[in-house]
């Protein structure tokens, strides 16, 4: 006979998971905006900007500033760990960190 699903125990274990990924997810955002030196803003200053490259639908402007976020985590990469076995084909995060969805700086 087969054991029956606990699907409390999956479902608390996938909620876990979520809170996980979700307090990861705001360290790393915290972590590019203190890298980025972003951190020198005001918080007002820094919500505006980002609710600008949240708005923007211009395509030209949105792979220009992917563009310099590229090179912004290329730079940092080589910088920070210049071995040979790094993936040059990419942008490089730094450790624990992510690329942003609009890939970088505004280059307004």
């Amino acid at each position: 006979m087969r054991k029956p699903r606990d699907f409390d125990a999956e479902l608390k274990a996938l909620d876990d998971r979520a809170k996980e990924l979700r307090t990861k997810k705001v360290q790393q955002l915290g972590e590019l905006v203190i890298a980025t030196g972003a951190d020198a803003l005001t918080a007002e200053e820094l919500a505006g900007a980002l609710i600008v490259l949240a708005e923007t639908k211009d395509a030209g402007k949105r792979e220009a500033w992917a563009k310099r976020g590229v090179a912004w985590f290329q730079s940092k990469s080589r910088r920070s760990a210049p071995t040979p076995d790094r993936n040059g084909g990419g942008a490089q995060p730094q450790p624990g960190g992510t690329l942003p969805p609009s890939g970088g700086q505004c280059a307004d």
